[in-house]
C-alpha cells in the first residue's frame, strides 16, 4: 500500500496516477481530521509532496508512530539537500529514505511526463516513480534535491529577467508580441512565450518560486538573490498564489508620473465604483478610507475593534505592497473611531504593524461611519520609494 501525504496542485494528479496504475493508494491532506500517523499505518511506501521543509518535517514527525520498520519514504517536495539530510536524522534507521523532487507542473503531473530527480537507493521504489515520468538516478541521498534547486536557480531568475525585459520594451514603446517573436528565435524562446501573456491558471505558484529561490541562496548567488527579492515583493503584493508568470505583471513599468493614477489592487475587496482605493501622484500615494468589509460588501468582525482593525491594517498593507512600499513609508495616518474608549484595542493592533518611528497621525471620534456596525476607518498619505 502507498500513502501519499499532500494533496495540493501537484499531489492530487500524482496520487490519481498511482491509483490508475493499479497501486492501492491512500491520501492525506491537512484539515481532514486524520493524523499523518494513521494515514501511513500499514503502508509499504510513503510519498510526501508538501510546500516546504518545515511542512515536511512537521508531517513526517507526526507520522513517525505509524511508520513500520522497512517502509520507504520518498520525499518529492522541493526542500533542498540540507533538509533531506535532516529528515534522515529524524527518521529511524530502519526506515528507508529517498529524495525524488520533480521537474514539471500540473499538466505533466496529470499525464505522467514529469522528470523525477532521484537521490539515494531507488531499487525498491523505481517502478512506482516511473508512474510519474522519467526517473533520473543522480547519486546518493540528497543528490535529487540538490539537482532540483540547481535547475530552479537558473529557470526562475530567467523568468524574472524576461519579465524585466518585457517591462523595458513596454517603457520604450516596443510591441509585446513583436518582442516575444524576436525572443522566440533565441535560447530563451520557450520562456519568453510563457511570459508573452501570463498564465490564467496556476501551474507553478509565484510563492513557491520565491520559496525555491530562497533555498538556493548562497554567497555567490547574486542573480538568484535579486530575482528572489523581486518575487518576494510580488508575493507581498498578493500574487503568491498566481502563476510565476505573473511576475511580468508585477514589474511592468508604472504609468507616467505627470498625472493622478487611480489604483485598485485585486488583493483588496473591490470598491463600490464611486472611489478608488488609492491614487498615486508622482511619488506620493493617497489611500482612501479603509474599513472592515469583505469582497461581498459584508461587515467583517462585527462588534470587535480588534478584528476590524486587523482587517483594515491588512488591506492597507496589501495596498502598500502593491506599490513596493511598507508601513515605514507612511507619512500621515488618520483614523476615525466611533468610540474613543476603544482606542486601546485599536492601538494594540496598530503597534503590530507600525513598529518603527511612527508617522504623523490624527485620531478622531465620529458619531457614525458609512456602514452600520463599522467601528473605525483609516486613510493614509504615503511617500513611495524612489525606485517606483
Amino acid at each position: 500500500m502507498i500513502a501519499f501525504l499532500g494533496q495540493g496542485r501537484m499531489g492530487v494528479p500524482m496520487a490519481r496516477r498511482l491509483s490508475e496504475a493499479g497501486h492501492k493508494t491512500t491520501t492525506w491532506r491537512r484539515g481532514t481530521g486524520v493524523t499523518p500517523a494513521a494515514a501511513v499505518d500499514g503502508a509499504d511506501l510513503v510519498i510526501t509532496m508538501l510546500r516546504d521543509p518545515a511542512a515536511v518535517r512537521e508531517v513526517l514527525a507526526s507520522a513517525l508512530p505509524g511508520l513500520r520498520p522497512g517502509v520507504t519514504v520518498v520525499e518529492m517536495s522541493t526542500i533542498g539537500p540540507e533538509a533531506v539530510h535532516e529528515l534522515r536524522e529524524l527518521l529511524p534507521p530502519e526506515v528507508n529514505l529517498v529524495d525524488a523532487p520533480v521537474l514539471g507542473s500540473v499538466a505533466p503531473a496529470a499525464d505522467g511526463t514529469l522528470t523525477v530527480l532521484a537521490g539515494g537507493d531507488v531499487s525498491g521504489c523505481r517502478e512506482v516513480l516511473e508512474v510519474f515520468g522519467t526517473v533520473r538516478e543522480l547519486g546518493p541521498l540528497g543528490a535529487g534535491a540538490a539537482m532540483k534547486i540547481a535547475v530552479m536557480s537558473a529557470l526562475v531568475p530567467a523568468q524574472v529577467l524576461l519579465a524585466e525585459t518585457f517591462a523595458y520594451g513596454q517603457a520604450h514603446g516596443i510591441d509585446r508580441d513583436a518582442l516575444a517573436d524576436v525572443l522566440s528565435g533565441t535560447p530563451l524562446g520557450a520562456l519568453a512565450e510563457r511570459l508573452r501573456a501570463p498564465a490564467p491558471e496556476t501551474r507553478y505558484a509565484l510563492g513557491l518560486a520565491a520559496k525555491d529561490l530562497g533555498l538556493a541562496a548562497w554567497p555567490g548567488a547574486s542573480l538568484a538573490g535579486a530575482a528572489s527579492e523581486r518575487l518576494r515583493e510580488a508575493e507581498a503584493a498578493g500574487l503568491g498564489e498566481r502563476d510565476v508568470t505573473a511576475i511580468a505583471e508585477h514589474v511592468s513599468p508604472a504609468p507616467p508620473k505627470s498625472r493622478a493614477v487611480p489604483l485598485n489592487p485585486p488583493t483588496v475587496p473591490a470598491t463600490n465604483g464611486f472611489y478608488s482605493h488609492a491614487v498615486r501622484v508622482g511619488d506620493m500615494l493617497y489611500v482612501s478610507g479603509q474599513a472592515a468589509f469583505d469582497e461581498q460588501g459584508e461587515l467583517v468582525g462585527e462588534g470587535s475593534m480588534t478584528a476590524q482593525a486587523e482587517h483594515v491594517f491588512g488591506c492597507l498593507s496589501r495596498i502598500l505592497a502593491d506599490q513596493g512600499a511598507t508601513f515605514d513609508d507612511i507619512a500621515f495616518l488618520r483614523t476615525y473611531l466611533v468610540d474613543m474608549d476603544q482606542r486601546m484595542e485599536y492601538g494594540q493592533v496598530r503597534r503590530k504593524y507600525i513598529t518603527g518611528t511612527p508617522p504623523a497621525s490624527t485620531t478622531v471620534e465620529v458619531s457614525r461611519l458609512f456602514m452600520p456596525g463599522l467601528l473605525l476607518e483609516m486613510d493614509a498619505i504615503v511617500a513611495l520609494p524612489a525606485a517606483r
